[in-house]
């Protein structure tokens, strides 16, 4: 499913526009700077956590050596911060039948 089949399946479900759909899809999910809840909280930070559904946090990878497949040379990953989501019992439970 795209975002668009996303919208339009939020909007017959809930009886909205496609339009309003939309900007309630974009509000919530939207990776642009300043934009989307759950973007700006991972910046802040801080965590999503949807009970039963899961949970979206940021972790911070440290540096590592790894090696460059082409010229088997050893380089430096540098250390970064990477969004990750873990899927709720509830979630996990309904996927595994």
């Amino acid at each position: 499913m795209n975002k668009t089949e996303f919208v339009e399946k939020l909007a017959k479900k809930t009886d909205l526009s496609l339009k309003k759909a939309g900007e309630i899809v974009s509000a919530i999910f939207d990776a642009a700077p300043g934009k989307g809840i759950i973007a700006v909280e991972l910046d802040a930070g801080g965590k999503v956590s949807l009970p039963g559904f899961g949970t979206f946090k940021t972790v911070h990878k440290k540096e590592r050596t790894g090696i460059n497949p082409k010229t088997r040379a050893a380089i430096t990953i540098p250390a970064k911060n990477v969004p990750v989501f873990k899927a709720g019992k509830t979630l996990k439970d309904r996927v595994a039948k």
